[in-house]
């Protein structure tokens, strides 16, 4: 036994209880969850099974829970099982145990935490999905880092994801930007409801560049030429700006494609065959209100004009006959009202919206400085960009930062906070172990000092050693949680409130190398030197899953 499969094991002796007993086998549930005593002395994990399944066979849990004490005694490598108050298992398991799990680390490498949670789940995963008329701004790239910090622990276990961008291609939004650029172009201010900031000016000249003989002609004939070039210059520095800050999409999906492609069409009739479309006033409507929408849904206006609404229903069919099982939206927190009427498509497109599709609300992000907020973007008018935020903090310390809170609440972002070299900055404090050890075992190597085949488990018996071995024994079930509740920060808090914190307590008192030449190197420093590699392993393991580096040197 080791303490990753602990809960196997308990299950295995409640098993055995009920077969002995002849109690009823179906209670048993399919996993159960182990928890860390948050005094040590209760125990190394601590099981409430014996209350959960107490009264669904008609025994009192703690007579249950004395029953598995007994059976769990018997099992190797659990040194003591105690009952506490209505029926918890306190468990404590054999020093030589707990210590093989730096080893069930080390071996597994980069592949240590992956796990099945999510196996056989095919997920279509949209964020940013910025309109293609301005750069990556800062509420675009909280989505940015969290969603594909979300990407990568998804698949971490076991999911089989495609992250997608949606391009808003189609409408009037772009057809403003065409308008602004042309306004720009001839030395005009933009139109009222057209955009600002200095990058308009940037790309109109950059267009002229390439198309000179734009200047002053008519605007029926310019506007299209303007359109297509502007689109895609503006769409070519998004892509560029995400690049940079390690985000990668495997789709880039084209609103003006769906339209052009017939997919609306094709999902009316869809919608039609399901019994949920009406035609009232002339236009065609969505009976979404049959799915606890506030209002019914117009699909195609009075005037033949089709809606945004009408694409967002063809674009989740699209998805859904694309293969996905299950399409998963991050949205701003200005498309609240999104919620309702996504799962009424999903609903009258004949699917379980409990099932296929997911909705996720972030909050929107404060840049400040020293508490004071950051002014606003000279280039973008109105925004500061991705771009203005790397060079103002770095990759890491953007992603790391955006990444490490629910997206439930407003965030303050503090470039001062965020780039000081101190334990007070939670994503220079992860790093900094990660570091840390690096420099130990480049150390050891130096002193030709290593880590050895391999190492007796029982010496790591330390009571700081065996709080590290815990701890990093966790990082599977952490991911399966992270991924199961779509909660990137609790990797970001995993590693700052736990790993390094009990790896920098670890090393403050637990001698590692030898001090001096003369002082042997002992199965001890063997031992040690696997834990440490263990725990260099969950950090760069926990930083890759939100997209963060784990430096050597700091």
């Amino acid at each position: 036994m080791t303490p990753a499969n602990l809960a196997d094991t308990v299950l295995s002796a409640a098993r055995a209880v009920f077969e002995t007993r002849g109690l009823d086998l179906a209670a048993l549930p399919a996993t159960t969850a182990m928890e860390r005593p948050r005094n040590p002395e209760h125990g190394d994990y601590a099981s409430t099974l014996a209350l959960q399944l107490g009264k669904k066979v008609g025994m009192a849990p703690r007579e249950l829970a004395a029953a598995l004490a007994e059976e769990l005694g018997r099992r190797d490598g659990i040194k003591s099982v105690e009952i506490a108050g209505p029926g918890f298992l306190n468990i404590r398991l054999d020093a030589a145990v707990t210590g093989t799990v730096a080893r069930t680390v080390v071996e597994a490498g980069p592949a240590y935490g992956r796990n099945s949670k999510l196996a056989g789940q095919k997920i279509n995963l949209e964020f940013v999905s910025a309109n293609p008329t301005g750069p990556i701004h800062l509420g675009h790239t909280r989505w940015a880092a969290v969603g594909d910090s979300l990407r990568r622990i998804l698949a971490a276990a076991g999911a089989e994801v495609t992250s997608e961008y949606y391009i808003n291609d189609a409408g009037a939004q772009v057809d403003r930007f065409a308008r602004s650029l042309y306004a720009a172009a001839n030395g005009e201010p933009a139109p009222e409801d057209g955009y600002g900031g200095d990058y308009i000016g940037e790309i109109a000249q950059q267009i002229l560049s390439e198309e000179p003989e734009l200047a002053g002609q008519e605007a029926e004939t310019a506007l299209p030429v303007f359109w297509a070039h502007g689109y895609a210059l503006m769409l070519k520095e998004i892509r560029e700006s995400l690049e940079r800050f390690g985000v990668h999409f495997d789709v880039w999906f084209s609103e003006k494609e769906l339209h052009d492609g017939g997919a609306v069409e094709h999902a009316l009739d869809e919608l039609r065959k399901q019994g949920h479309i009406f035609e009232d006033g002339g236009a065609v409507w969505l009976r979404t209100t049959d799915f606890t929408d506030d209002k019914d849904r117009v699909l195609i206006r009075s005037n033949g004009e089709k809606t945004y609404f009408a694409a967002d229903a063809a674009y989740y069919i699209n998805k859904r006959e694309r293969g996905f099982d299950r399409c998963l939206y991050l949205l701003g927190a200005d498309h609240h009202g999104y919620i309702g009427r996504l799962k009424a498509i999903a609903a009258c497109a004949g699917d379980d919206p409990k099932e296929h599709i997911e909705i996720l609300i972030g909050q929107l992000v404060n840049l400040v400085r020293a508490g004071q907020p950051v002014r606003l973007s000279k280039r973008a008018g109105n925004i500061i960009t991705l771009d203005e935020l790397l060079e103002a903090v770095g990759v890491d310390a953007a992603r790391y930062s955006l990444a490490r809170s629910s997206t439930d609440s407003t965030l303050t972002l503090d470039i001062e906070e965020i780039t000081k070299n101190s334990s007070d900055n939670p994503v220079f404090y992860v790093q900094y172990a990660h570091a840390r050890i690096a420099s130990l075992l480049r150390n050891a190597a130096e002193k030709q000092i290593t880590r050895a085949a391999d190492y007796d488990p029982a010496l790591l018996s330390h009571e700081r050693e065996k709080n590290l071995l815990k701890t990093l024994g966790e990082f599977p079930s952490v991911v399966a949680t992270a991924a199961e509740l779509r909660e990137p920060h609790r990797i970001a808090v995993y590693l700052e409130e736990r790993v390094a914190t009990d790896y920098h307590r670890f090393y403050d008192v637990c001698q590692v190398l030898p001090k001096t030449v003369d002082e042997p190197v002992t199965e001890l420093t063997h031992a040690r030197l696997w834990l440490a590699e263990a725990t260099r392993t969950v950090i760069a393991n926990g930083l890759d899953l939100l997209g963060v580096s784990a430096p050597e040197r700091m």
